[in-house]
């Protein structure tokens, strides 16, 4: 019988007191490292220009991952995930990830994610990051599987690696 360690991720968050213009203001810094899979409580990076997006990363805040719609548990290119973003649940789609990828398939410095609504229009207008081409075809796989249409999220993309 295997013997599974099951690691839990905990957010340790020291204050720091910064000097702004004569105003002494507390932020707090993250101490645990970003996740390289995608599981449950990994942070993630918005790369679209959503509002909610824009400002949950501008205050140091990411969203982090709450479940991520497969059956493995762990998430990789193009599966949809549910994050917590600034106290709000919202759906996203990983766009570029930092775990070791299959052949042929890019690995980014930061886990990349891309908000949508329920029925997959993306929440932004632009895509800031290039994205993976590989992308195209398992997007277009889940858009005929499923009901929701995720090739606006490939329309609103500007580049392709």
């Amino acid at each position: 019988m295997a013997l599974r360690i099951l690691k839990t991720v905990r957010q340790v968050a020291q204050p720091l007191a910064v000097t702004l213009g004569g105003q002494q203001t507390q932020q707090l810094i993250h101490t645990t490292p970003a996740c390289c899979e995608i599981r449950k409580l990994a942070r993630l990076r918005v790369v679209d220009n959503s509002d909610l997006g824009k400002k949950a990363m501008a205050e140091g805040r990411p969203p982090r991952c709450i479940h991520v719609y497969n059956k493995r548990g762990v998430g990789l290119i193009g599966d949809k995930v549910l994050v917590a973003i600034k106290g709000q649940m919202k759906k996203g789609i990983l766009v570029g990830l930092k775990q070791k990828q299959k052949p042929k398939q890019p690995k980014f410095d930061s886990n990349n994610l891309v908000l949508i609504d329920d029925n997959g229009s993306p929440l932004g207008t632009r895509i800031h990051v290039p994205i993976p081409t590989i992308l195209r075809t398992i997007l277009k796989e889940k858009t005929l599987a499923k009901g929701a249409d995720y090739t606006k999220v490939l329309a609103i993309a500007s580049r392709y690696v």
